[in-house]
């Protein structure tokens, strides 16, 4: 799976994908490439992922990202992320919604880490969709949970995807 940035360079999605299914590192894509593995016609620049936030889980994601060569976009210790009081810190006196990783040579996008997620993890969970990418299964939001997570940011950028999301679930 590519995509491509403003300058044609092709970013690598899947790597990042292998990377935590072989750490065993339990996730959940949401947002805008969600979006697209559903169907919808858009475009994005970053992978959003929530996670199981189990200080183990949550420590395995970070030296996952970490070991594949991501960097933590703030100058903050990434393994603090597997803490539950600074996440919650990070979040009430820093408004924090995401943890940010991005890649030095820009050959994979930028990956988003919620620092609380908004639907409890399990709930997204167990109502996830699987779908296979050469033979990688890649766990992505059920398009009710995406709509809910959607109409939660509150964004204007979110309305089209809300409304294209609805339209999936609308029998032709």
């Amino acid at each position: 799976m590519r995509f491509y940035a403003q300058c044609d360079v092709p970013l690598d999605f899947i790597s990042i994908f292998r990377a935590l299914t072989q750490a065993e590192v339990r996730y959940v894509l949401v947002g805008g490439l969600a979006v697209i593995l559903h169907g919808v016609d858009r475009v994005t620049a970053d992978i959003d992922l929530t996670l199981d936030l189990a200080p183990d889980q949550a420590k395995a994601a970070i030296e996952t990202l970490l070991e594949s060569g991501l960097k933590p976009q703030l100058p903050i210790a990434a393994v603090d992320f597997a803490d539950p009081a600074k996440r919650a810190s990070w979040h009430q006196r820093r408004n924090m919604q995401v943890f940010s990783f991005w890649d030095p040579t820009q050959a994979r996008p930028t990956v988003d880490l919620f620092i609380e997620n908004p639907i409890p993890f399990e709930e997204l969970w167990q109502q996830s969709v699987v779908i296979k990418y050469d033979d990688l299964p890649i766990r992505i939001a059920s398009i009710g949970h995406l709509i809910r997570l959607k109409e939660i940011a509150g964004r204007p950028r979110d309305t089209a995807d809300i409304a294209a999301l609805r339209e999936l679930l609308t029998p032709p």
